[in-house]
Parts: C-alpha cells; sequence; structure tokens
C-alpha cells in the first residue's frame, strides 16, 4: 500500500479569502497536498504572479508534502484570488479575474510529466480562459492509457459551459460531482433526467454519463453529510457518510478526490473508495481552511479506520 505514485493537480492555485482571514486553496492544489500527505509525489502544476500573494502561497506548500517545482510564475498578471462567504459554514464565492492561472503554458516540463503521471486531475474551474483549456487537455490526452484521468466538475457560475464538461468527460476515465452539479451537468449535456427517488436519479444519471463517454470508468458523487454515491460499469456502491462537527467544507471534495485516487491506484475495490474518500473528506470538513495540519498520529488513526 505504500508504493509512491505520480499524481498532478492541474489548474486553479489561489487564495480563498475568508471573514477569518486568507487560506490558500485551489481545488487541484488542496487534491495535491492531500495526494502528498498520503505518502504520492503529488505536483501541483498551477500558475502564480510576482507578487507577495504568489511568494506566501510558495513559503505555505514547500513544508508540505506537494511538488511546487512545477510551479509558472506570471510577469503581467496576479495570483488568484477569491471572496467567500460563508453561510452556515457552506461557501460562497466571488472568484476574481484575470488571474495567473487563467494563462497556464504548456511547457515541455509539464508534457513529460503527464506523459510519467500515474493519475492525473483537472477541474472545470480552471478552464474558464482559453489559454487554461488548451493546456490543461492537451497534459490530459498526453497521459498514458494507464492513467487515471480524473475530471474534478466544480460549477462555479458564470465559468462553466456545456462544451469545456463534454471536452473534459471526452479525456477523464474517472468524473468526480456532488449530487447537485448532477441535474446541472446533465442538462448542460442535453441529457434527460429520470424519474424516481433522489438515489435513483443520481445512479440513473451517472449510469447515462458512463454509457455516453466510452473512457469514463467510475463517477464519484458526493451528497455533503449523506455521504456519496460511487458508480462504475458494472457495480455501484453507495456510502451513507461519517457523522462529523463541521468546521466549514472548503478542501472536503478535494481531500475526498485524492483519498479515492490514492486507493484506485492500488487496486481498491468499490466499498473502500468510498469509506477512503468519506473518512478524508469528513476529516478535512472538521478543520478550517483545505490544508490544515494532520498529525502523524491521525493520520494512522484514518488509515486504519479505511482498512479495518
Amino acid at each position: 500500500m505504500n508504493e509512491q505514485h505520480l499524481i498532478l493537480g492541474v489548474g486553479e492555485l489561489l487564495w480563498d479569502l475568508l471573514p477569518a482571514g486568507p487560506q490558500l486553496g485551489g481545488a487541484p492544489a488542496n487534491f495535491a497536498v492531500m495526494a502528498g500527505r498520503l505518502g504520492n509525489h503529488a505536483a501541483i502544476l498551477s500558475r502564480i504572479g510576482r507578487d507577495d500573494l504568489g511568494r506566501k502561497a510558495v513559503d505555505i506548500l514547500d513544508p508540505l508534502p506537494a511538488d511546487t517545482s512545477f510551479l509558472e510564475v506570471d510577469p503581467v498578471h496576479e495570483t488568484g484570488k477569491v471572496t467567500v462567504a460563508l453561510n452556515n459554514g457552506q461557501p460562497q464565492f466571488t472568484i476574481h479575474q484575470p488571474s495567473a492561472w487563467d494563462f497556464l503554458e504548456l511547457s515541455d516540463d509539464w508534457v513529460q510529466l503527464a506523459e510519467r503521471a500515474d493519475a492525473i486531475c483537472f477541474g472545470s474551474l480552471a478552464q474558464r480562459a482559453h489559454e487554461s483549456r488548451q493546456t490543461i487537455q492537451t497534459l490530459a490526452a498526453q497521459a498514458s492509457a494507464s492513467c487515471i484521468r480524473v475530471f474534478d466538475v466544480n460549477l462555479r457560475a458564470p465559468f462553466f459551459s456545456g462544451e469545456v464538461i463534454q471536452e473534459s468527460l471526452e479525456l477523464a476515465t474517472v468524473m468526480k460531482m456532488n449530487d447537485a452539479e448532477v441535474p446541472q451537468v446533465l442538462g448542460l449535456l442535453g441529457l434527460p433526467e429520470f424519474e424516481g427517488t433522489p438515489q435513483d436519479q443520481l445512479r440513473l444519471g451517472a449510469q447515462r454519463l458512463l454509457d455516453e463517454f466510452p473512457t469514463l470508468q467510475m463517477v464519484a458523487i458526493t451528497r455533503g453529510a449523506n455521504g456519496s454515491l460511487l458508480v462504475a460499469r458494472d457495480e455501484w456502491n453507495e456510502h451513507p457518510g461519517h457523522p462529523v462537527k463541521v468546521a466549514d467544507t472548503i478542501g472536503a471534495g478535494d481531500s475526498f478526490t485524492a483519498a479515492l485516487t490514492h486507493y484506485m491506484l492500488r487496486g481498491a475495490d468499490l466499498a473502500t473508495l468510498n469509506e477512503a474518500g468519506n473518512r478524508w473528506g469528513g476529516w478535512m470538513a472538521t478543520q478550517s481552511g483545505a490544508m490544515p495540519v494532520l498529525t502523524e498520529s491521525v493520520r494512522a488513526g484514518i488509515e486504519a479506520a479505511i482498512e479495518g
């Protein structure tokens, strides 16, 4: 279980400007930090400004187990910022633009990393600008056939479109979204919704996506406090979630995705994948911010609970 894999988080690195103060985040960066904490060689492929927030981001990331040596520095555009207001612990976002991560450049180093990667995670938000969209999709296309290519849907109005979702799903082997995003995604793709219970609607919607996109092998749907649903081509698994005291939900979905990817690379079954995602996503929800301190004893305890 301790084999180290190369995992890439590609897209936005930004500062969440929270009421309590700024916190470093961005889904691909959050994902990479957690993937690194689980024992992988995780690299962040993003772009920061030549400014104080960019330098501070590197200062915070350097002690963490995420490789920052491939970060690009933009001489013109500022490091990304998001103003976050919390409503009963749920974040509401104002995403500023343009930001440095809107201008990801396709470098030889990045292409070589993608070709060697065991897993690559990319989202919809970082594809809001043409240059970054081209770079991200090229990297996903350059990955090997065995690479797990995770498309993490992140519908932040107005920064999404059916076109970006379709193009991303044509490249992905795994899709992850939350339950509220399922009907939105189906609608954007022109696919019909299904009758039945909410659980049936989610499962049938996931199966429709698997039918529609041949490269896709699994759809993961998170449901907040109600756990998650994993749907593969020949089986599915539902997890009720673990009750936790929520501090905030920032980064919880990214931790779920990182744990899912980590255990997929080790050949785990759907039930174990679901347990791992909920354990790590639940832990993150009990913390403030997306990159909190993680002690060795807590990490070992969560791993033991997953494997038990």
